[in-house]
């Protein structure tokens, strides 16, 4: 049945994953996919727990409904832009959108019942594939109470997904704790090459798919030319200035995260208070999340502050992108941001704070020496960070200060995200370790990250 809907309903685009469904699926087994064919619809619950990874997940989406010769019905807590893809997210986003391990403490038990409605709409809501995106407190807790709940019932589980691999390989111990993971994540779909083997070598099934972020090129429809000359994504500098009058930016990233941003834009704030002193005719640009606890604590403190601002709305990438190309360079924390500065090769400043207490354990368990990803993938410091107490008014405007007048870090910089958007596409010698994807990835209308993440949830559906 399944290879009548697919080859009816996908037959010019679908021809090589036919092929594959006929090579393996044996008469005897009950496939989730076979399952979903019976169906008549492929039921994918799926969960983001922070703006990034709503983000991801939003294109995944997208691309699960090019690719499926079935209908999909999603289910799940997500955020703005999943909503766009037909998902009624159980309860907002923002309830679960928690960083850090002291900072998660007062939210315990919104958390718990938050956990407790989710695990039992997903059974509700009976699954053929479960994919949980990033936020690995929430999603792992959640993976292993509906493969506890299925076994209990004497239910065959639906296969779990994890996008975004844990960062094993940032903290001490960290890859002992991948191994009791393929209890109840079946496949890790992993955005950095490095991950895939050392999760293989713990016992997960695993795949490099490449970045999310370069997909912003993508969205932006810039051409080809973009991704042939390197996923470069420029943006329009000169319409941004005109539209806004002003001669030269600076732009603000404070995070997507309520707890993440009440904590660091006052003290970016401060910075540009200081470097105003020194660069009179900067202009700060603050990049808001689409996050609506945070796009209303911003607007409060905006709203009562001395220093000119202009906002960009997170949720326009146009804007963003124009923003950062008119920008002389970027404060901000770390995380998606900093990986967002390499693809507008916009030099940049790392900040990051924390509750004492999570700063204290990064310092006793963290195992690489940087926080930011770029400097993580080249082993190097080219963009400089200022963490925990470093990070302050003084010493953020003294690095920016210098990298505004300095031309040579500038370029350093921005030959270093050469490198590192080049590390982060996912070339066919990064998927070696899927020889299907190798056959069969000629058959996808895009080579995306989100197109490749999709081809494995329904193929790894397929051979379940």
């Amino acid at each position: 049945m399944f290879r009548t809907i697919w080859s009816s309903k996908k037959r010019h685009v679908n021809a090589g994953f036919l092929l594959l469904a006929r090579r393996s699926v044996s008469v005897s087994r009950i496939a989730a996919i076979d399952m979903a064919a019976k169906d008549a619809q492929l039921r994918v619950f799926i969960v983001a727990g922070e703006v990034s990874g709503d983000i991801i997940a939003s294109r995944l989406m997208a691309s699960l409904r090019k690719l499926s010769p079935l209908a999909v019905h999603f289910a799940g807590v997500g955020g703005s832009m999943m909503s766009k893809q037909g998902l009624k997210s159980l309860f907002p986003i923002e309830d679960i959108a928690v960083m850090g391990t002291w900072e998660l403490l007062p939210h315990l038990n919104k958390f718990r019942v938050r956990l407790k409605e989710t695990t039992e709409a997903a059974l509700l809501f009976r699954p053929h594939v479960v994919v949980t995106v990033d936020s690995k407190g929430f999603s792992f807790r959640l993976l292993k109470q509906l493969r506890a709940k299925y076994g209990q019932l004497g239910l065959v589980s639906p296969a779990h997904f994890h996008y975004v691999a844990p960062s094993f390989w940032a903290w001490k111990g960290g890859e002992a704790r991948l191994r009791g993971l393929s209890e109840f994540v079946d496949h890790v779909l992993c955005i950095l090459p490095f991950e895939p083997e050392v999760c293989r070598l713990n016992g997960l099934v695993a795949t490099f798919v490449g970045h999310p972020i370069l997909e912003d090129v993508l969205e932006l429809n810039l051409g080809k030319d973009h991704i042939e000359n390197g996923w470069k994504l420029p943006g329009h500098s000169e319409e941004f200035q005109s539209q806004h009058g002003i001669p030269s930016v600076i732009s603000l990233l404070p995070g997507s995260r309520l707890q993440e941003v009440t904590r660091m834009l006052p003290i970016f704030l401060n910075t540009m208070k200081q470097l105003q002193d020194n660069f009179s005719e900067l202009i700060t640009v603050l990049h808001v999340a689409p996050n609506n606890h945070v796009e209303d604590y911003i607007s409060r403190v905006v709203d009562e502050w001395a220093v000119p601002i202009i906002k960009v709305p997170g949720g326009s990438q146009h804007m963003k992108y124009d923003a950062l190309s008119a920008s002389r360079v970027a404060l901000c924390t770390s995380g998606t941001a900093a990986v967002e500065m390499q693809l507008a090769r916009l030099p940049c400043v790392v900040a990051y704070r924390a509750h004492f207490l999570t700063e204290w354990l990064i310092r006793y368990k963290a195992k690489v020496p940087y926080i930011s990803l770029p400097n993580i993938l080249l082993n190097s410091s080219i963009i400089p960070e200022a963490l925990f107490q470093a990070c302050r008014p003084p010493e953020l405007a003294a690095l920016l200060m210098e990298l505004i007048r300095n031309e040579g870090l500038q370029e350093e910089q921005i030959i270093g995200a050469d490198k590192v958007v080049k590390l982060l596409h996912p070339s066919e010698e990064r998927t070696i370790s899927c020889p299907t994807l190798q056959e069969f990835g000629s058959q996808l209308p895009d080579y995306t990250p989100s197109m490749i993440a999709a081809f494995i949830v329904l193929y790894s559906a397929l051979k379940r």
